[in-house]
Parts: C-alpha cells; structure tokens; sequence
C-alpha cells in the first residue's frame, strides 16, 4: 500500500529511542522527511537520525523541551526554515515519571505537582500543536498523531499527573478534529499498551511482562515497531478520514484489566 508519505515532512517529538525512534524510522521508509527531537539526550537523537539517514532517508534533530513555550517555537520554526512546511506530528515526548501519591492517596500528592506534570505533559503537547498548524493550514494537509497509554483508561495506584494529561489528550483530540477538520488536518490517539521497549525491558522483570501478556487479547505484547506502523498509518495519506478516534493498540493494559505496579 502506498501510504502518500513520500517527501512529506514528519516532526516526531520524543524520538531518541523506544516508539518514537521506531516511528521515525518508519515514516523515513515511507520516504517522508523527519525531524527528530530531543529534551536532554542529543546523542541519542543523532543515532536516530543516523539510522534513518543510513537508508537513504532525510533526517534532522532539533531539542525541544515541553516546559519551554520558546523552545518548542524555535523547534518548530527551525523545521519549517530547512524543508518549508509540517505535514505530520507526531507528538510522543513525554515527562516520565512524574510524582505520583504515596499510599494510593490523592490528598498526599501537592497541587505544585500537578501543576508541574500537567503543564509539561499537556499544555506542552498544545504548544507544540499550535506551533505547526499554521504550516499544516497552509498546505491543506495535515496529520496529527498524539500518544497516549493505557494508564490514561487503567490509571495507577497513586494518582499521577502523568496519566491524567495523557487523558486529556483524548478529549483534545475530539476538540481539535472539529477545529481543524475543514483544512484537511485529521487528528487522532494512539493509546499504546505495555510495549516492548528498552526501558520496559530494563525496569520490568520478565514475570511482569507475561503477566500483562496473558491479559490481552493477542496473549502477547507489542513491539515498537509495531506500534509504529499503527502511528504511520494514522499519519498518512492512506489514512484519507479517520479523525478524533483513540486507537488502543493490541497490547494496552486498558483492555486487560491488569494493573501494573511501578
């Protein structure tokens, strides 16, 4: 299938490793262009965009922090400046973790805290997305791609900001699709599960993870680049009108019923 990525030009946020990484390279392979960014680890940034360039891809890194209205500006004006336009975010960078409540106890987390997760991981988000509308108006195309988890339906013990901006994310969703929806820009929710990344592999043990497996529907858990390919669809011209849906992915813990404790 031809996804009608080619020369396209795909900002994805979050992508020095793990589902951001692999969604790169995957939207390179569909011959788009991507800007890969970074808040702390440049290096690692710069193996993406090397793996990508590797192929035969276009790649370029940018640091855009969430916390910070200028950066995301910046970063965004910088992509822009080298290849014209955005046709595709894909917004997946993330503070993780952020504080949760000890004890299980709503009270015990203080309101700074949830000011801190839910500026970064939300408003940072709609920064970002305002930032390159203006480009995706312009040309009469645009996707948008926001990535949220299962914590978002299954939540975690101790209430924690994290999940309750990535819910947020799916009533944005439903906002943006009848604001943007006229200029040809489809806006959509990857709800990922318990995936295999690095960082899962290092922090869970194997018996969590088969845990969590036996509790989906496939009996087994995702890939990045499985995850990926669902987000390069979503962000496609393949994908020609499906806009404001929040697509949960084969492995998320909010179709088991399984909690996971970190």
């Amino acid at each position: 299938m031809d996804l009608g990525l080619t020369d396209r030009v795909a900002l994805v946020t979050g992508a020095s490793s793990g589902i951001g990484r692999a969604t790169a390279g995957a939207f390179a392979r569909e011959g788009a262009r991507v800007a890969v960014t970074y808040h702390d680890n440049e290096d690692a940034a710069r193996a993406t965009a090397g793996a990508v360039k590797e192929t035969g891809g276009s790649a370029m890194t940018l640091r855009l922090a969430l916390e910070d209205p200028g950066s995301i500006a910046a970063g965004v004006n910088e992509v822009v400046a080298r290849w014209r336009r955005i046709d595709v975010l894909v917004a997946g960078a993330v503070q993780w973790p952020t504080d949760r409540a000890e004890g299980g106890r709503a009270e015990a987390l203080p309101l700074d805290r949830w000011d801190e997760g839910l500026r970064v991981n939300l408003e940072g988000t709609i920064a970002t997305i305002n930032a390159v509308l203006p480009s995706m108006r312009a040309g009469g195309w645009g996707r948008i791609v926001l990535i949220s988890s299962g914590v978002a339906e299954e939540g975690l013990p101790g209430p924690s900001p994290y999940g309750v901006a990535k819910s947020g994310l799916h009533g944005l969703a439903r906002q943006l699709t009848w604001d943007v929806g006229r200029d040809g820009i489809l806006v959509n929710v990857v709800a990922a599960g318990f995936t295999v990344t690095e960082r899962n592999l290092s922090f869970f043990p194997d018996s969590v993870r088969e845990q969590v497996a036996a509790n989906t529907p496939s009996q087994r858990l995702s890939s990045p680049e499985e995850v990926a390919s669902l987000i390069t669809f979503l962000g496609s011209g393949a994908n020609a009108n499906l806009t404001g849906e929040i697509v949960r992915e084969g492995s998320s813990t909010g179709r088991s019923g399984h909690k996971i404790e970190v």
